[in-house]
This record gives structure tokens, C-alpha cells and sequence, in this order.
């Protein structure tokens, strides 16, 4: 109902019965197809093939049905008032009994009822999430219950969960992790506790600390998703760890403060990161390389990288599920995630010169494709084993370095070398 009230695509329909018992409930739905209990109690049936949740309504911590609750009553399980609201088919009534229009006209966030509230930690993810997505205040009460919430227990997927539509639907991500800022609970999220603390040279960052401008970096990121789930997912996660290397490789030489190489250092970090929330192994490695590389674009601009260097650029973000484009993308939000001059100006040209080289040598998007291949190994002689594979290994290394697309003339040489 939230979402319709606000003018927003309704993708998750939830239907509320009362007054039936779950076992006449179940009777009237198989009419319409095979009905599956799911939820905790088998509170929630599904249609087989239709996408819709059908609840019974549920009262107390363990959610025990009954089915004589009103729905004042049995809403008062939820968590946001915002969230409280249905919509009555039959009469074609609102029902909001907590005020959630209200608050969706103030543009706040209010917890329902402060005592149940607590019985899910994860409900202070999602009012960051919330925070973010539709752009609303939470209220000092619910700051104050978020804030004594201990995330510790919660497993690691139903963090990411949370995280994953923060960072894929916000227009403004920073605003969620802002509120985790300011009611502490960075303190479950180590590497992220200690950025708001960390100083960076002001001529290059003038905007403050390292989590000033890792939020800066993670809303330009935003305004450069393309709608392709597992890239802006690796962008949007990539800008909010590039910078966690920082945090062991930042020192002060007494007139600069430097990091340097933090772009290799934050590698563990963002893997180990990602790997407590048990996130996909091949985000992991996606955002690793982003990581990794997240400088490259300006360096290779700056130091004039040849076309060989690009090319092993590329392979080695395609091993991890990564293009140049993608690449600059966060380095393009890197840049503008800052108050210096050129970044409010919005250009990067290093990002344009490293684009149109990376497509002048045609590794925008991949690697180039392998020119010899194990057939020809086999056709010289040699066995299927670990030679093979250390031979075709060297010979994408000399295909990288001089461009060479003879497969002929790279063997030779690979072979030449190894004698």
C-alpha cells in the first residue's frame, strides 16, 4: 500500500485474510492451484505459479496465528507505521490504523510499537534501507531503538540481503549508511567503523575524512548504474570499499598525509568483508579486482600505459567478471566523489582518454580472445598435463605484449623460450 500511495510500481503483492481458520483458508485457495505453506508456522501460503503472499494474521513475539485478530492488532507486528497500511478489496478502503499516511506525507519514520520492535535486529538495516529508498527521517524513537539493536547474531545473507536493495534501488545509498553513522551501528561493520575517522590531504580530498568521501563516490556510483543487476552491484559495492585499504596504509610525512598502496591492501579487506555477509563468490571476486584497479585509469592516462598493458588489464579483470568499462565507471565516481575544482566542473578526462584507448585497442568490454589454444599445443606433440597449461599461459602473456595474432609465430617464440 506504501507503494501505491506514493506513485511507485507495486512488485510485491501481499494479501491478509481474516476470519478463516488456515485450514479453511487452505481449502478455498486449491480451487486456483496447488497451494504451499511456507513462513514460520505455515502463516503464509503461496499459489503455485502465482506470485502472491496470502497471510493469516499473527499476534505475539513467535507469531501465532489467529484469525479473530482485527487488523489494528495483528499490524502491530510490523515494523514502520509506513508499512502498517492495506487496502481493503472489497470496499475499496484504506486501513491505516498507526498513521503510516500521515507519515508518508511528513516524510518520516516511526516504529509501530516500540516494545516489538527489537524482536528482528535486521528491521535496523531496513530502516536504513527505507531511509535511503524513499527519502525519509526517521524519528528520534526510532533512532534510539535502532541505535541499541546488537546486529551480531543476525547471519551474514540477511545483512547482504538488506545491502544489496540499498545499494540497487537507492537514488542516494549514502543516506542509509549515514544513519548506521549516526546510531552507531557501524560498530558491527569493522572495516566501514573506521573511515568516519581517517583524515586525507586536503588538496586532493577537500572534502574531509575517507567516509566523507567514500559516500560522496557511492551516490556518483549510483547515478551510473545501467540496470544490469550483477555489474551495478559490483560498482556500487566496489565504491563503497575502494577506499578500505586506506585505513592501514594512511600516514602523514609531515606536510602530506599519503596511502600508498591502498588501493592492494584494500583487497582482503573487501573480500573478507563481503565473505562474513556470505556474498556470491563472483561479486567477491568482481569487487576485488574493482578494488585492485580502481586507480588505473588515471595512472595509465598519466603514465602513458601502451596498448600491451591494457590488454593485461583487461585479462585480468576478466577473470574476475570485470570489464575496463566497468572499471572506469568507479573511477569516474571516485573522481567526482570529491570538492576539488575539476570534480565539481563533473569531468574526467583521464576516464575519456583511458575509455577511447581501451576501445581503440578493442578491450572495452573483454579481453582479447585467447589466438592459440590447446589444439595447437596438441598438434606440436605435446601430452594433455600442467605443460599445457603453463605454455598457453605464456603464450596470452606474449599475445598481450606485442599484439601479435600469428598463432604460429606466438608458439615459436614460447617455445623457443622454453628450450
Amino acid at each position: 500500500m506504501r507503494d501505491r500511495l506514493l506513485g511507485h510500481d507495486q512488485k510485491d503483492l501481499d494479501l491478509e485474510v481474516y476470519g478463516l481458520a488456515p485450514a479453511l483458508l487452505e481449502a478455498a485457495l486449491q480451487p486456483f492451484g496447488t497451494v504451499i505453506q511456507v513462513g514460520r508456522a505455515f502463516a503464509v501460503m503461496r499459489i503455485k505459479g502465482i506470485d502472491v503472499d496470502i497471510a493469516l494474521p499473527q499476534h505475539g513475539a513467535r507469531g501465532e496465528i489467529d484469525p479473530s485478530l482485527d487488523y489494528a492488532e495483528a499490524s502491530r507486528r510490523r515494523d514502520l507505521c509506513v508499512n502498517s497500511m492495506a487496502w481493503d478489496p472489497l470496499s475499496g478502503e484504506l486501513i491505516d490504523p498507526h498513521g503510516g499516511r500521515d507519515d508518508l506525507e511528513r516524510q518520516r519514520l516511526r516504529a509501530i510499537d516500540p516494545r516489538t520492535f527489537p524482536e528482528d535486529p535486521l528491521r535496523a538495516l531496513r530502516v536504513a534501507r527505507l531511509a535511503a529508498q524513499l527519502e525519509m527521517r526517521p524519528d528520534a524513537e526510532l533512532c534510539g531503538l535502532c541505535a541499541a539493536l546488537d546486529l551480531g547474531g543476525i547471519p551474514g545473507e540477511r545483512i547482504f540481503g538488506e545491502f544489496r536493495r540499498l545499494l540497487l534501488f537507492a537514488e542516494r545509498p549514502s543516506v542509509g549508511f549515514e544513519f548506521l553513522r549516526e546510531t552507531s551501528l557501524l560498530r558491527d561493520f569493522p572495516e566501514l567503523a573506521l573511515l568516519p575517522n581517517l583524515s586525507q590531504d586536503v588538496r586532493w580530498h577537500p572534502e574531509g575524512s575517507v567516509w566523507v568521501h567514500t559516500m560522496l563516490v557511492l551516490d556518483e556510483a549510483a547515478k551510473l548504474r545501467r540496470g544490469r543487476a550483477s555489474d551495478d552491484l559490483a560498482l556500487m559495492w566496489g565504491a563503497l570499499c575502494h577506499d578500505l585499504g586506506k585505513a592501514c596504509t594512511t600516514r602523514s610525512d609531515g606536510e602530506r598525509i599519503v596511502s600508498p598502496g591502498h588501493s592492494a591492501a584494500g583487497v582482503p579487506l573487501s573480500e573478507g568483508f563481503l565473505s562474513r555477509l556470505r556474498a556470491p563468490t563472483a561479486l567477491i571476486r568482481a569487487v576485488g579486482g574493482l578494488v585492485r584497479h580502481h586507480l588505473a585509469p588515471r595512472t595509465f592516462v598519466r603514465e602513458g600505459a601502451k596498448a600491451r598493458a591494457y590488454r593485461r588489464l583487461a585479462r585480468d579483470l576478466e577473470s574476475r567478471g570485470v570489464s575496463l568499462e566497468l572499471l572506469n565507471r568507479l573511477a569516474r565516481a571516485d573522481h567526482l566523489g570529491r570538492t576539488a575544482p575539476g570534480a565539481k566542473a563533473r569531468r574526467f578526462p583521464a576516464g575519456d582518454v583511458f575509455l577511447e584507448r581501451a576501445r581503440k585497442f578493442g578491450v572495452e568490454r573483454m579481453a582479447p580472445a585467447p589466438v592459440v589454444l590447446g589444439r595447437h599445443l596438441l598438434a606440436r606433440g605435446f601430452e594433455p598435463g600442467l605443460e599445457i597449461g603453463r605454455l598457453l599461459a605464456r603464450c596470452r602473456e606474449v599475445q598481450d605484449e606485442t599484439g601479435w595474432s600469428d598463432e604460429t609465430r606466438i608458439l615459436d617464440r614460447v617455445l623457443l623460450e622454453s628450450r
